[in-house]
C-alpha cells in the first residue's frame, strides 16, 4: 500500500508520525468504511480504524485512486472509537 505524503493537509508530527498512520492500515483488524453521507461519497473518501505497530489507536479519513492512498486527516482514537473498534476485533475473532 503506497502513500502519497506531498503536502498533508495536517499536522504530522506530534501525537502521530506519517509511520504510525501508514503502520494503522496494515493493521489485520483495521475497519475500513465508506461513509454514507452525501458530502464524502462525492469525493470518495473512506475512513479507516487501526492500530498503529506502537499500539496507538488511530482514526484517519483517506482518499484512494486504486494505487495510492492519500491520508486527508488522522489522529488518536476517541474513547467511542476505542470502543467501536475493540467491539470489532471482537466480533472478527468470533466468527
Amino acid at each position: 500500500m503506497d502513500f502519497d505524503w506531498n503536502n498533508p493537509a495536517f499536522e504530522l508530527g506530534q501525537p502521530l508520525s506519517a509511520q504510525d498512520i501508514e503502520g494503522s492500515f496494515e493493521d489485520p483488524f483495521a475497519v475500513r468504511l465508506l461513509p454514507d453521507s452525501a458530502r464524502f461519497g462525492v469525493q470518495a473518501r473512506f475512513f479507516n480504524f487501526g492500530r498503529s505497530a506502537s499500539g496507538t489507536g488511530i482514526f484517519s479519513l483517506y482518499r484512494a485512486n486504486g494505487r495510492m492512498n492519500r491520508v486527508i486527516f488522522a489522529r488518536p482514537f476517541t474513547p467511542e472509537e476505542q470502543f467501536f473498534y475493540q467491539r470489532k476485533v471482537t466480533q472478527m475473532l468470533a466468527q
